[in-house]
This record gives C-alpha cells, sequence and structure tokens, in this order.
C-alpha cells in the first residue's frame, strides 16, 4: 500500500453514474495517475490517498485508491486553487485571485461566516457572493459528511447514499438509530448497520437493535421463499445473531404492530409473524382470486361440436381430460391445468386458444421468464410475453417498492382470456402484480407443472391455489411425449411416483456415468460439456447445462463454474478480464442474472449496430454472455437471449454470476439441449426426489448423470421437501362467503 498527496490537477475521466474517476495528482515528487471511486471530487482539491499499483493494459502503470480523504486547504496558494478550479460556478482564476488578495488566509472563514464581505471585491455584486457562499457551504457540508462517515468504517460510495438520502439530518440518525439505514437505504443491511451502530456506541440491548433484528430475520425469511416465519422460530433465530434470549425478544414484537411494520396472525396453535407488506400481499392475493372465480354459460351440446372440429381439423384425438380441462377452461373464471412432461399441456392449451378463438375471444398469453414465453410462443404459434410485459413495467429496484406496473387496477389488462405457463416459477410478487390487473369477467388459467420446485421467489403459490380446493384443477397423467427410445419423459414420471430408474445405459437419451471420488466427477464433467455431448448431440458446449443440488463445496456452483470457466473459456490476452469479489469475469464468458433488478435498460441491435428496440428490466435467472468488459469506463456488456444487451456498471456486478453450472432452483421455467447433473453426496434436507424430478424435466435432448448410483436412489427415496411458511391456500378458504 502506497500513500499520495497532493492537488488534483486534472480530471481525465468522471463517470457521474457510478463515481469512477481518472484523475492526476500533482504531488511534490512528480505527477500520478489515480483511478478509483469519487463520487464528489474537483480538480484544484488537496487529497491524501491511499492506493496499491496496477498496470493496466492498455492505460499503462496507474495507482487503484482503496481510500482517500480531501484535506481543506490551509494556505493562500491552497486556497487559490481550490477556488481557481472551477469547483464553484462563475468562480474563474482572475476572481479567485483577487479574493485571496483581498482576505489572505481569512478567506475560507470570510465565505463561511461573512460572506457578504465578497462583495468587497470588485466584480462581485453582493448577489453572486451569496451565491458563491452557498455553493461553498454545499461543497464543505458534503466533505465533512464524507470525513465523518468514513470514522465508522462506511466506504465513499455507500457514503454519497448515505447523504444523498438524510442531508445534515444524517448526524442525528447514526449517532441515534443508525438501523433506520437498513430499512431506507438499498445496499444497507442489518449486518452493516449494526457494524455503524457499534461504533457509533449504541448499546448491544437497544430497542432499536432488537426492532432491526426481527425484521432483518422476517426478511431473510423472505428471501428463503418464506412468507412468515412461526414466531417461536423467528425469535429463536433473532436471538442468535443478538446473544439473547428469545423470550427477550418476544417482548418487542407489540411495538412492531403498533408501528404497523409487522402482523401476527394465529393459525390453530402457532402465531404466525409477517412483515406487513407481505401478509397483506398474501391476504389480498387471495381475495382478488375469489372474485375472479365466476362461472360463463357454456352449452355443453355446442362444445362438443367445437370439439369434434377440433380433432378434426388437427387429426388428433383428445383424452377425457384434455376435454375437461377445455370445458373448465370455457365455463369457469379461474382453472389450473397441472400434468408432468409429456402429458399433453401445451396441447390443451392450443385447443383452449382454437376454441376461445372461435367464440372471438381476446386471449393473452403469458410466462414468468423470457424463455419459458418463447417457448410458448413456438408452441402455440401465438405471441406470448412475459408477465413483467404484459404488466408494462416500469422501472424501480426489488424489494424497495420503488418500481412498477403501468397495467394495475386503474389501467388494467384488455383481454377476456389471460393464460399463464410455468406457474410453478410464480411467486406472491408476480401473482399479486399481475391480478392487480385482471378484472373480474376475465378467464384466468394458470398452467404448470405442481411437482416442481417451487418459484425462487417468496410463496408458494400454484401448490397453494391447488390444495386450496377452491377452483377447478385438472391433472393431465397421459403421456404423449415418448418414443421408445426415449428415457428423459418416462424417468422423469417414475422418479416423480418414486419408483427407481434403470441405469443401463440402454437410451440415447438418458446416460449414467458411475463415479466414486470429486476429482474423477470432476473429470468426468468437463470431458462431457467439453467434447463429448456436443459432438454426441451436435450443440455447442455453452448449450450443455451443468445443474447441481448446492452452492457451496467442491461441487457447489462456485467451485464448478471455476474449473469450467478454465476449460470452456481460458484465459486469452485477447479478452478482457476483471475481478470481482472472489472470482473473475471473462468476455465470452457464460453468465446468469440472479436478482431481478426493473431499473437495467436493454437494447437490441441491428447487424449495423444501430438500436431496433429497447426496454427495461433484466430478472433472475436470465442467462446471457459477456460480450465486452471496458475498465476505463468500469462497464460490462451482457448480451442476453434475444440479443437484448445491457451494460453494467463494475459496482453492479454482485447481480451476475458464472452459469457454467447453476443450482437446480435457479434452472426454473428453463430447458436445455443437455443437461449434466453431478450427483455424488449431498445434505438429506436438500437432496430430495422433488429436486431430482425438476433437473430432470429440464432436459431436452440428453441427461447425463454423474457420480453415485446409490445417490440416486436415496433422492428418490426422499420425499420429503423444504418447508414454506405460506398461507395462500388458508387465506382462499377463508374467503368462502
Amino acid at each position: 500500500m502506497e500513500q499520495f498527496e497532493g492537488y488534483v490537477s486534472h480530471i481525465r475521466y468522471h463517470n457521474k453514474e457510478n463515481g469512477y474517476t481518472v484523475l492526476e495528482l500533482e504531488t511534490t515528487h512528480g505527477d500520478e495517475i489515480l483511478v478509483g471511486n469519487f463520487r464528489y471530487i474537483n480538480e484544484g482539491e488537496y487529497i491524501r490517498a491511499e492506493c496499491t499499483f496496477t498496470e493496466h493494459p492498455v492505460h499503462g502503470p496507474q495507482y487503484q485508491v482503496v481510500n482517500y480523504h480531501v484535506v481543506e486547504p490551509e494556505d493562500k496558494e491552497g486556497m487559490e486553487r481550490y477556488l481557481s478550479s472551477g469547483v464553484i460556478k462563475g468562480l474563474g482564476p482572475a476572481l479567485a485571485s483577487r479574493i485571496i488578495k483581498k482576505f489572505k488566509g481569512n478567506t475560507f472563514e470570510i465565505i463561511e461566516n461573512e460572506p457578504e464581505r465578497l462583495a468587497e471585491v470588485k466584480g462581485i455584486s453582493l448577489k453572486k457572493a451569496m451565491n458563491i457562499a452557498i455553493q461553498f457551504q454545499e461543497k464543505q457540508e458534503m466533505r465533512h459528511a464524507m470525513m465523518f462517515l468514513s470514522e465508522y468504517g462506511i466506504t465513499n460510495q455507500m457514503a454519497v447514499k448515505i447523504y444523498e438520502e438524510y442531508g445534515d439530518g444524517m448526524y442525528e440518525i447514526l449517532k441515534t438509530n443508525p438501523y433506520q439505514l437498513a430499512e431506507d437505504i438499498s445496499g444497507i443491511g442489518f449486518r452493516i448497520a449494526d457494524h455503524i451502530a457499534g461504533k457509533a456506541g449504541i448499546a448491544p440491548d437497544s430497542e432499536f437493535r432488537i426492532r432491526a433484528a426481527i425484521q432483518y430475520i422476517l426478511q431473510q425469511g423472505v428471501l428463503s421463499g418464506h412468507m412468515y416465519l412461526p414466531k417461536q422460530i423467528l425469535c429463536q433465530n433473532t436471538g442468535n445473531i443478538l446473544g439473547m434470549p428469545p423470550e427477550y425478544i418476544e417482548d418487542h414484537l407489540m411495538n412492531l404492530i403498533l408501528d404497523k411494520k409487522i402482523m401476527i396472525r394465529k393459525e390453530e396453535e402457532e402465531e404466525q409473524v409477517y412483515l406487513s407488506t407481505y401478509y397483506f400481499m398474501e391476504k389480498n392475493t387471495a381475495r382478488m382470486l375469489l372474485d375472479l372465480d365466476v362461472s360463463f354459460p357454456v352449452s355443453g351440446e355446442e362444445l362438443d361440436k367445437k370439439m369434434e372440429e377440433l380433432e378434426e381439423e388437427n387429426d388428433l384425438e383428445m383424452n377425457d381430460l384434455q376435454k375437461l380441462a377445455v370445458e373448465r377452461a370455457m365455463a369457469e373464471g379461474v382453472v389450473v391445468i397441472t400434468g408432468g412432461p409429456g402429458t399433453g399441456k401445451t396441447t390443451t392449451i392450443n385447443l383452449m386458444i382454437r376454441c376461445f378463438e372461435m367464440e372471438n375471444l381476446d386471449i393473452v398469453l403469458a410466462a414468468p421468464t423470457g424463455r419459458a414465453a418463447k417457448r410458448m410462443t413456438e408452441a402455440t404459434g401465438y405471441e406470448a410475453m412475459t408477465i413483467h410485459r404484459l404488466l408494462e413495467l416500469n422501472g424501480g429496484i426489488e424489494l424497495r417498492d420503488q418500481y412498477r406496473f403501468e397495467k394495475n387496477e386503474e389501467n388494467p389488462i384488455e383481454a377476456d382470456v389471460i393464460i399463464v405457463d410455468e406457474m410453478s416459477m410464480v411467486d406472491i410478487h408476480l401473482m399479486y402484480a399481475l391480478l392487480k390487473a385482471v378484472i373480474p369477467g376475465t378467464r384466468v388459467i394458470l398452467v404448470g407443472d405442481s411437482n416442481q420446485l417451487p418459484s425462487v421467489g417468496p410463496g408458494n403459490v400454484l401448490k397453494d391455489i391447488i390444495e386450496s380446493g377452491m377452483f377447478p384443477v385438472v391433472r393431465l397423467t397421459k403421456i404423449y411425449r415418448q418414443n421408445d427410445a426415449s428415457q428423459i419423459v418416462s424417468n422423469a414420471h417414475k422418479i416423480n411416483e418414486g419408483i427407481h430408474i434403470s441405469l443401463d445405459n440402454t437410451s440415447e437419451d438418458f446416460f449414467f456415468f458411475p463415479r466414486r471420488d470429486v476429482r474423477s466427477v470432476m473429470g468426468a464433467l468437463v470431458y462431457l460439456v467439453k467434447d463429448k455431448i456436443p459432438q454426441f448431440i451436435h450443440v455447442d458446449p455453452f448449450d450443455v447445462q451443468v445443474l447441481t443440488p448446492m452452492r457451496k463445496g467442491e461441487l457447489g456452483v462456485a467451485h464448478l463454474n471455476e474449473v469450467l470457466q478454465y476449460y470452456l473459456n481460458p484465459h486469452s490476452p485477447d479478452k478482457e478480464e476483471k475481478e470481482f469479489h472472489d472470482g473473475l469475469f471473462r468476455e465470452g464468458d457464460k453468465v446468469m442474472q440472479i436478482k431481478n433488478n426493473y431499473q437495467l435498460e436493454w437494447k437490441i441491435r441491428n447487424p449495423r449496430g444501430f438500436v431496433v428496440e429497447e426496454g427495461m428490466g433484466v430478472f433472475n435467472g436470465d442467462m446471457g454472455i459477456i460480450k465486452s468488459i471496458n475498465s476505463f469506463s468500469e462497464r460490462m456488456t451482457v448480451a442476453f437471449e434475444e440479443n437484448r444487451e445491457v451494460e453494467y456498471a463494475f459496482s453492479n456486478l454482485d447481480e451476475l454470476e458464472l452459469a457454467y453450472a447453476v443450482t437446480i432452483h435457479k434452472s426454473q421455467g428453463s430447458e436445455y439441449p443437455a443437461v449434466v447433473l453431478p450427483m455424488l453426496s449431498g445434505p438429506g434436507v436438500l437432496c430430495n426426489r422433488n429436486l431430482l424430478y425438476t433437473a430432470v424435466t429440464r432436459a431436452q435432448n440428453l441427461v447425463a448423470i454423474v457420480g453415485r448410483e446409490s445417490m440416486i436412489g436415496q433422492m428418490i427415496d426422499n420425499e420429503t421437501e423444504q418447508k414454506r411458511y405460506t398461507n395462500l391456500r388458508n387465506c382462499l378458504k377463508e374467503g368462502i362467503a
């Protein structure tokens, strides 16, 4: 670590969005090039900086700023240099020189305390004097705020967010209740706020601390898929992170209820604690579903006649369940169609569409992800769109309620029928937003596989709707999509039924490679993904997706991605790289967005580079390829499906991770030409039948399992699923008039 101090003589580059700056620093030993995040920096300012030396491949030697602070000038030369720099609009070198000549070393004191005296200088009116003082004071306040916040270990980037949110009010908040930061500012959670509070001298048993910890544990529950937490679990977990007995936590719940931060619901002997937002979201989702539950007059004879016409027109024979599904869809306001792979869900959707077209009804098709919507379009010949696009997203940030959909109760979706596919992926946020935009009298048809894993986001929407018993549910069971040689579909159904599958490699699309240790599993994975499978089914190695149950460990996502990146996209002097946290991004890497970001802009360009379409929003699970990395501007461009290009500031790279391997949970709603599954060992609570079923059903043309046969058997026998604390099912039942 090296230390420099001197004047900022020239700012070569400054990105206003993320603060990334390249500047020249004039020191007593010569000029140095410094790069780093300076949200507020001006030429003429005197800074002290701690830096590390780097050799940039394009721009040569430079110093990366780790930490810095601005030093107020104490002599006439420094003051004149600062005022001459242009930091204060309307104050140039000549005028700055006259001010210094007049007031000498007292200049800054005069500007702060007697600004009207600036009018004594030729060329400065009283109005201009006051304007100079106001600007000077604003710069001083920001500088003092940054210095004050640095004492709490807060980074410059986070300090700017805090100051912009609170202004001078931040001093009182930091001294009395730093936990307010976690509620108001994106990027500051309980852990950071607790660290600041410790430095501020907040007592460990402070009510502010306990309240913040309760809300933090509930929010962590939401991130794990729960709508609420049982009071006993909430108090135990909160007590654990605070080092307090659970009963002490319980005493503070009532105040949070009075402040409308949380709600408690009683269900038999259990007390269920919600963040208020999720309590009302669940209740209102149930109410809106029940409001849509109306009947439509349908003539049985006319419907039979239409279905006969459809069978002749499409040269097929509908089974009884498919006919029932079409009948229910025509006659009811809310209908659920569920079934495993190959059971004719797509065919049934097509038949419904044709029946609705015969009635001249307006139909809308939607799915949770772009990939699922694209498959729906290809399968039906009818344009489908993501639910976000259907609702006309207007940007914002996930979990901060700053985004909105243009389609809502005041501007509903104009359609007679809405068909939503891949419903197992739809969480409570998306379901609530969708229902707000649907008016009673619109038919809503929900299609999905209820045996797949629940949504990544909170809730268990599809299962809860089915288990409520409040709406018609048609379960398609007859398997259509298979042939004598194929085992993907038949094995998926066997797994779902708890039947052990044959691993004798007699088919052309389902293979098992026995391996007994991590090293041999890893070797087989690389060989299969890089060479064998691409040659066998004629695809690119990037089309082969590794799915794993775990994030951590040698066969977890992080380590697998590191190994696969090394073999599939190795280092090259022609490829830019960016180290981030403990990993590395490289041009050409396969990556995945891991959180919803409603503010990110995307653009589609034609072959000449002109933008032909643009929009907002990149969502959890979207996959793409890193197209370029620009270390100078600190931007990375990722090309997602449908050629949507998105620019990421380096400060936002925590929203991306390598995607050569992804968790099975993250693969929901996606299909890949080939899937490779490392199955050697894993925790029983995670490695269950449900997980294996979801993994196998992600493959279109080939499944390859590498590991222990006994592990596959254990997963098939393990019916336990991770408990999700949700109440939509009961809310629907309670809504019976």
